[in-house]
């Protein structure tokens, strides 16, 4: 569980943000200079990532980002309107607003880092690819294939060690085997 960020944290944050940064959208200043201004809405203002996926959220973009200018998100519907999202958030102001800010290098940034919270809204497997998953696969697979080999290996070691040669034809036979299986994997799984 992520301890809740303070409402005078957020504000020195956002005060940073508009002092450094110059924004595509004016109404987006009006509104930052909104939230900053009014303790009981900020209680309910959270920063994330991928506000597109909140039931309320606004993405507010600098103008060294090529993300676009503003968007606004409520239930499933989304407006480039600023005036009706000012609107929204004036008459809404025990709903949760989640604020996303695009800006250079905004991921690196220690200001915006230290009051981000993570978006319980995200799709579990959203930052996954259908290659992560091939790629995570293929490493189990390995995982798996190179325990069983070393495993038959250090058997076989045991075998000669103790001079048991029906053990040792065994073995080898099962290592053949699984070495022979392999042959057909994707590279990584290859020897």
């Amino acid at each position: 569980m992520q301890a809740p960020i303070s409402i005078q944290d957020k504000k020195e944050f956002i005060e940073w943000f508009l002092n450094h940064y110059q924004l595509k959208k004016r109404e987006s200043v009006w509104i930052l200079n909104y939230l900053v201004n009014h303790d009981n809405l900020l209680n309910h203002v959270h920063f994330i990532r991928e506000a597109k996926f909140c039931p309320r959220g606004i993405i507010i973009s600098s103008q060294c980002s090529n993300d676009a200018p503003f968007r606004f998100y409520k239930n499933h519907l989304v407006t480039t309107d600023a005036e009706k999202s000012f609107h929204d958030i004036r008459m809404n102001r025990e709903e949760p607003l989640y604020v996303q800010l695009n800006f250079h290098n905004s991921i690196q940034n220690a200001s915006y880092v230290a009051v981000l919270e993570d978006n319980p809204f995200v799709p579990e497997d959203y930052y996954l690819t259908k290659s992560d998953e091939d790629n995570a696969k293929q490493l189990l697979e390995k995982i798996v294939y190179d325990r069983k080999k070393r495993k038959l290996q250090e058997a076989i070691d045991y075998s000669l060690d103790i001079n048991d040669q029906e053990m040792f034809m065994e073995l080898t036979q099962k290592l053949h085997k699984l070495v022979s299986s392999n042959q057909g994997q994707p590279k990584l799984l290859k020897q």
